[in-house]
């Protein structure tokens, strides 16, 4: 990456991270986030009204993802991480975006069919929020944008109202890339179907270590005894080993697997021994965190007033653009 590229994703503030979030796309895009200069990663609390319409839960949601991504590795003094709604031009971008995209052309958004299709009744935010994020993108120039396979239409949204602005009142707007990002697949939950918080199957990313043995130790395995042969691949318990083990403890662990010289129980309890380990760092830190919100909170704070020096520069440049910046 060079220095001239900027990295701009958003977050939901759903709160209850879990393992899967961690593996799937927490720690991928702290990664990457960390090796590109200039970097904003937003709280999408805005994206969240859509759904989310009860304070208690929204702040609750903001600060336990904000504290989350920090104690997973994010460095808010090198990334800059805010709270969407800290910069109103989000919204008066959106705004602009709105007067030129056409009601058929939001009618192709994933989110919006798929509310269609299960009869759904659709709030004005959902059916805009492409050009909310469209406006969350192209605010800050973003070259990258890390989405999941899944999400890849909301860059290309980006992508379409860039290039329509542009020809309508000039080059102002940089046109975006997806980098889809590689975390670890699908993560598994403790049923063997995805680790989702609707299947009720997840790991808590920052649990106790009481509640990581009991949740481990009731992984579904098959009914093999002790002194069977077992296959380490189709293993609910082996698979989430294989997020916080070794190559060679796998292949140690592997082996005993296929020659039935370890019990599932015993499986269980090396995972605990592993999940604490890794878990406790980032609880502590994270619990640190949510305790003490005023340090949060500055945070929120600081990195806001950043980004809306940013987001202002981009603004003053769209408003001559399009004819409403007078003076």
């Amino acid at each position: 990456m060079t220095a001239k590229k900027v990295l701009v994703s958003g977050i939901k503030p759903t709160g209850d991270l879990h393992l899967g979030n961690y593996f799937g796309a927490m720690a991928p895009m702290v990664k990457l986030a960390s090796e590109i200069p200039e970097s904003y990663i937003f709280i999408a609390d805005l994206h969240a009204l859509t759904s989310v319409q009860n304070r208690e839960v929204l702040q609750k949601g903001i600060l336990e993802v904000a504290a989350g991504y920090i104690a997973a590795g994010l460095d808010p003094k090198q990334t800059i991480l805010f709270k969407q709604s800290d910069v109103p031009s989000h919204a008066e971008l959106a705004w602009i975006f709105d007067c030129i995209t056409t009601v058929p052309y939001l009618m192709r958004a994933h989110a919006f069919k798929d509310a269609e299709a299960k009869n759904q009744e659709i709030n004005v935010g959902v059916f805009n929020y492409p050009m909310l994020m469209a406006a969350d993108i192209l605010m800050y120039d973003a070259h990258i944008v890390p989405v999941g396979s899944d999400q890849k239409q909301h860059v290309e949204y980006a992508r379409d109202t860039a290039q329509k602005f542009n020809r309508i009142f000039g080059e102002a707007l940089i046109i975006p890339e997806a980098h889809i990002t590689g975390g670890v697949g699908t993560v598994p939950g403790i049923d063997g179907r995805k680790m989702s918080k609707s299947y009720k199957n997840i790991i808590p990313l920052f649990a106790g270590d009481e509640d990581i043995k009991r949740i481990t130790m009731s992984i579904v395995t098959d009914s093999k005894g002790a002194e069977e042969p077992k296959d380490p691949e189709s293993c609910n318990v082996f698979a989430i080993q294989k997020l916080v083990s070794t190559e060679s403890e796998l292949a140690d662990l592997s082996q005993k697997y296929k020659e039935g010289s370890i019990s599932y129980k015993d499986s269980k309890e090396i995972l605990v021994e592993k999940l604490i380990k890794f878990i406790t760092p980032m609880r502590e830190k994270y619990n640190n965190l949510i305790t003490d919100k005023t340090a949060l909170l500055n945070i929120l704070k600081e990195n806001g007033e950043k980004a809306r020096v940013k987001a202002e520069t981009k603004m003053n440049v769209v408003r001559e653009l399009v004819g409403i910046k007078l003076y």
